[in-house]
């Protein structure tokens, strides 16, 4: 039987597994609906997590966000219920991307990470932070590490003690020690701030 990747984390940085060892065991993310994930993304840039919920529950005020209910709704609609003019021209090139074939969701699963990335930059308001976060949680992705996010550099600075945050080729080299599994070392570095274990 296969070894636990929590297990397999801990075994391959002694640092990484004393963090593992003190939150113990995460369950890797699980697969999302690609599209809902998509627009849900994009709802929540630049949001606290409670105003982002507040105007994704509008949005599916009337039955859950498709494309289709997206590209029929007025302006006016997407305004009430939240979201700014920028976001409305985002989620609208989403929708029309998805309609009209562009952006095949149903192929994305199939191509590898960076063919992922490369087809969602595309979407406007989709950046590369953006791709690799669905990569993570909605496709389920085991080996991602975003090296521009913010909250995994604080994190890996903290876990190597550097008292600063960790610059992305620092962060990228202590996540060579975590492949196959950088998503879930992710996860700890993201549940160790999250507990506010993670102090400079």
């Amino acid at each position: 039987m296969a070894e636990a990747p929590w297990r397999e984390l801990a075994e391959h940085d002694p640092l990484l597994g004393s963090l593992i060892e003190r939150l113990g065991p995460l369950d890797p993310p699980q697969p999302r609906e690609p599209f809902i994930a998509l627009a849900r993304s994009i709802v929540g840039q630049q949001l606290s997590m409670q105003a982002a919920s507040t105007i994704w529950l509008r949005l599916n005020l009337g039955g859950p966000l498709t494309p289709q209910r997206l590209a029929s709704a007025s302006d006016e609609e997407l305004r009430a219920a939240g979201a700014s003019r920028p976001k409305i021209g985002y989620l609208r090139d989403l929708a029309a991307r998805v309609l009209d074939g562009r952006l095949d969701l149903a192929r994305l699963p199939s191509l590898p990470d960076d063919e992922v990335v490369g087809e969602l930059v595309q979407v406007r308001g989709i950046g590369r932070w953006s791709a690799e976060m669905f990569l993570v949680f909605a496709l389920g992705r085991p080996d991602v590490l975003a090296l521009d996010d913010v909250g995994l550099q604080r994190a890996a600075g903290w876990l190597l003690g550097l008292g600063r945050n960790a610059t992305p080729p620092e962060l990228a080299e202590a996540g060579e020690r975590w492949r196959p599994y950088r998503s879930l070392a992710s996860m700890y570095l993201w549940k160790a701030i999250a507990e506010g274990l993670a102090r400079q």
